[in-house]
This record gives C-alpha cells, structure tokens and sequence, in this order.
C-alpha cells in the first residue's frame, strides 16, 4: 500500500475521503470540478513563472507511476541537479506500506548526504494567502521521507506562497503533529475502518465523493443535514442518543443545555432547526422580537437587489449586477455592469456608482457581507464622490444576515441557492454557480467565446432576482408573525 501526500491531504480535510479513494468504488467516484482542475492550473502557471539562477529538470516517468519517478527523481539527485520540479520521493517503511511525496520543489543546498557534498531541501508552492496548517503537515511529510531518500536528516522545508514569498516550516513544531496524523490514517487504511458519513457543505461540495456520500446520509436522515450540526457537536449529540432530527425536535432546549453543555442559545436553536425539519415549516426566533426588527426590512418605491463576480486569482471585480425594482411604475430592470477584460474593472465600478447614484433613496438588498466590503474597497481604490461611502452603507441590508437571525427553515443550509429553491425560484442555467462562472469567465479570456459571458450575466441576473425573492418571501413571513403574534419557539446564535 502507498501512503501518498494527496492521501494524506484528504485525510485531514475528511477522513472518509481519504479511505473512498483507497477502497471506495470507482463507478461512484464523480468527476473532479472545474473550480478544482482551474486551481490546479492556476497553480501549474505559477510555478512555471517562478525563475531560478540554475539549472532546472524535471523527472520523465508514466503518470502515477510513483516506482519510476522515484528512480527518475533519484538519477536527478545523484547528478546534482541544481533544482529539480515536480519529484517523486519513496521510502519503503515495512512489507504492508510504502510512503510517497511529491514536493513541488528540490533545491540543491551545500551539506553532506548520501550524494556527496550537496542535499537536497523540499519546497512546496502554494497559491494561498497563508501557511496553513494543513501545507505545513504535508511539508514535514516530504521533509520525513526525504530524510530516508538521503540519508541525512532533513532540518528545513518550505513554502513558497503567492502573495508572501517564503515560508520556512517549524519542523520540530510540525512534525511530531504530522507523524500523528500520519499514524491515525495507517491505522484507518490497514485495518479498512471506513468513517462515518458526515456532510459539511461549506468542505464536502465539491469533492468527487459528495454525491455518493449525500445518498447514504439522506437515506440515513442523518443529523449532519440539519444546520447547526457541526462536526464537534454531533458526538455530543450522538452521546446523549439524540441521532435523529425527530428525537432532537422533541427535546426541551433546557434539558438539551444541562445534558450536553452546549450553550442556551445553541440548544435553543437546534431544537429549533430539527423542527423546521420535520415538520417542513419556518420556524420563527425569539431574537426576531428581541432586536424588534419587524419594520426595520424597509418596502420602497425603488428597490435594488446587488449581486457581485469576481475572480480572486486576477483580484478583480469583473461584474457588478443590478435587478432594480420600480413598485411604482411597476417595472424591473436587470443592469450588468461588466469588465470584459480586467483592465476594465474601474469603467464597470463607475458605472454601478453612477447607477447607485441615480437612485440616492433606493435600500440596495444583497446576501452575505462581500457586496458591502467589495464596494467599500473599490471606492477606497477607485475613488468615488464626496461623503459616497457614508450615505451608501446605511442602504444596505444583508438578506442572509435578516433571514439567520429572524427565522429557521426547513432547509440543509442557509445559501442563497437552497432558500430560494425552498422558496420555488430555479436558476435557468442549472449548471451556473459562484465557482462555475469563475472558470466561465477565465475561459473567456483565454478563448474569447461570448457564450461564456452571457452564461455569467444570466447567473448573475438570476442571484439578483433570488434575492429579490427572499425578500419577498421575508418581508411577508415577518408581517403575519407580528399580525399573528406567534410565541416563538427558539433564540438565535
């Protein structure tokens, strides 16, 4: 068996991961996402852009065939080679497994070895803002098997980030925390100990396993499905026999905070959620009272609903989207305000300001706080008029912030996509999401094919119009609560 880097990778992203690629069924395995294969070539042009003052080669072997480019990594060690790209190092530990890295980066470095008067450090290139935990691990991983390639141990590794240059990892820090971790999955992978299932959305999406991992949990009813069950407070749920949303929404919320410890407001809100659930209906909270919100969700003549693209490898805001709401003259308009090209993104900022401008009384409605922070950034960049930034903040309101804090529904998480299929609105391009329209419009770059912008308007225009939605949908929800005057049922977070 070979214990691999990427393996090792998955394992501390998701256990379970880890062990499908080992002995998970290929005919299940999806295929990898596009976000995912554009990082990697994202990552594949940088590395190739960094420079070096000597020699650089690279070992030729068949893909994944980890045997030959190791002897093929080993041939470019033992000639010295000044710096070698994409090895592939190899220590044989015992007759059940094997470990495999491949480090990004061999640097040749004066020092005694197997080699003669030279070594060899490990670096691994990272298109991350920070040295995660995770890298780090990895690098002591390649660091504990070149030592055995060697022959000498290996005191240094590094991480080369894109935005901050080099990293040198800790490695008497690191690596007694990565031989632990690197245990832990030996003992899952030779005694087959396959994981739970567990779905984290915000982790899980976009791996290869998730449609097979969310068919099992479904047909469990797993509690990971509820919102508010996290990874570490399911084993304290699990502990107490609460395993299903139906036992959990009988439950008092005070017995659920003396029996686990978890917080009034947490227990609250979980008891809250598995309701939702099971009884397929919004739940209202107390705090929606509380901060005596109901008429603070403005209802204007002139509403406009925001919605922004970017692409973060290019930091650039390449589309601001506007849906304007005219109840008066009862009309809607979509505006697209885009930068074809980067060096457009000012003329596409400009105009939404120009747009923002015309309507000085109109609330703007967005979802999540980026929209907020991105125009506060941009006008800080690009300039905008007198006093702009002052007038414009107290227009916005956060939908994703108002439906968190007023209501629990009956859905496996709160984006803006699941609220406003909850709510019956559908994207017409079912295809189209957040990460999909970031590879859309670096393929239009490359290719020049205006389909792919017109698919990333339409997306855009369709976030606006979903929002638009949940609007609606809030604004009424919290009317017949107050005309009502329901008991609430829960607190918030």
């Amino acid at each position: 068996m070979l214990l691999t880097d990427q393996l090792l990778l998955n394992f501390q992203r998701c256990h379970r991961q880890a062990f499908l690629e080992m002995y998970g069924e290929r005919s299940v395995r999806g295929q990898v996402n596009d976000f995912l294969l554009k990082l990697g070539q994202d990552k594949q042009r940088f590395q190739d852009s960094l420079t070096f003052d000597q020699t650089i080669a690279q070992p030729e072997y068949p893909y994944h065939d980890w045997e030959a480019g190791s002897m093929a990594t080993l041939d470019l060690m033992r000639q010295g080679v000044p710096v070698i790209r994409k090895g592939v190092l190899m220590s044989f530990r015992t007759d059940q497994y094997s470990f495999v890295s491949t480090p990004d980066l061999l640097i040749r470095r004066s020092g005694v070895s197997v080699w003669g008067d030279w070594l060899y450090v490990p670096v691994d290139v990272k298109l991350s803002k920070r040295p995660k935990l995770e890298y780090q691990i990895l690098s002591a991983f390649g660091a504990d098997v070149l030592a055995v390639v060697q022959q000498v141990p290996t005191e240094v590794a590094w991480l080369y980030l894109k935005d901050k240059g080099w990293y040198a990892i800790d490695l008497p820090k690191v690596m007694p925390q990565m031989e632990a971790l690197r245990d832990e999955l030996l003992q899952m992978l030779l005694y087959q100990q396959e994981p739970e299932v567990f779905i984290a959305r915000n982790r899980c999406s976009m791996c290869v396993w998730f449609d097979h991992c969310y068919a099992i949990a479904q047909s469990q009813n797993h509690l990971s499905l509820l919102p508010g069950v996290t990874p570490t407070r399911y084993p304290v749920l699990r502990a107490q026999n609460l395993a299903t949303a139906e036992i959990l929404a009988e439950t008092d919320p005070i017995h659920l905070h003396a029996k686990t410890g978890l917080g009034h407001e947490i227990s609250s809100k979980l008891v809250s959620q598995a309701q939702a659930f099971v009884y397929q209906q919004p739940v209202l909270l107390t705090s929606a009272r509380a901060f005596n919100d109901f008429d603070a969700l403005p209802t204007a003549a002139v509403e406009l609903y925001f919605d922004i693209e970017a692409e973060p490898g290019l930091d650039l805001v390449y589309l601001h989207g506007v849906f304007v709401v005219d109840r008066q003259q009862n009309h809607q308009q979509f505006y697209p305000f885009l930068a074809k090209q980067p060096d457009e993104e000012m003329q596409a900022w400009q105009d939404l300001v120009a747009l923002f401008q015309r309507y000085p009384d109109a609330p703007i409605f967005h979802f999540c706080a980026y929209e907020v922070q991105t125009v506060t950034r941009l006008a800080r960049l690009y300039g905008a008029p007198d006093g702009f930034i002052q007038s414009m903040l107290p227009r916005f309101f956060d939908l994703h912030e108002w439906v968190t804090r007023t209501a629990v529904l009956p859905i496996e998480s709160y984006t803006l996509k699941l609220i406003a299929r909850w709510l019956g609105f559908e994207w017409r391009n079912t295809a189209a999401n957040g990460a999909q329209a970031i590879c859309w419009y670096s393929e239009w770059l490359e290719t020049g094919n205006e389909t792919l912008l017109n698919d990333i308007v339409l997306y855009n225009e369709d976030d606006c119009r979903a929002t638009y939605h949940v609007k609606e949908w809030l604004t009424e929800f919290l009317g017949q609560q107050t005309a009502l005057d329901l008991q609430p049922l829960a607190s918030g977070f």
